[in-house]
């Protein structure tokens, strides 16, 4: 199984992917908790040049409660990552898909939330 939807913009600057990006997500309910600047870490820590690559940590606040409420550990894979990297001429945006995270958990409750944040995070890639 396949743990990400991912789609290639074209004649898209890497910045307006983001902005693209972040508002399919509010769409869709979500927000963006955190935003890693991948490039940006590596060039500080390592001191190597990467391309440009961030990891946006989405969350849609009621499905977030619900899968609390059904798994009390599930915390540990959220929130939703999709990352947008710059490849050659084109930008690749990828969304996880929690159906693929969520095969480890044996639980019905949970399965039923994680189809629902997958349709979701489908349609943000959808739309791009």
């Amino acid at each position: 199984m396949k743990y990400y939807h991912e789609k290639t913009l074209k004649n898209v600057s890497f910045e307006e992917a983001i902005e693209k990006v972040t508002e399919a997500l509010k769409e869709e309910g979500f927000g963006v908790l955190t935003e890693i600047d991948v490039q940006a870490t590596l060039k500080k820590k390592l001191d190597e040049d990467f391309r440009p690559y961030r990891i946006l940590g989405a969350c849609n606040p009621s499905y977030a409660h619900k899968a609390l409420m059904a798994e009390d550990k599930i915390g540990v894979m959220l929130p939703c990552n999709v990352i947008v990297q710059q490849k050659q001429e084109a930008v690749e945006v990828a969304a996880v898909d929690p159906m693929a995270s969520m095969q480890a958990i044996e639980n019905k409750d949970l399965e039923k939330i994680a189809e629902e944040i997958q349709s979701k995070l489908k349609s943000v890639i959808d739309v791009l």
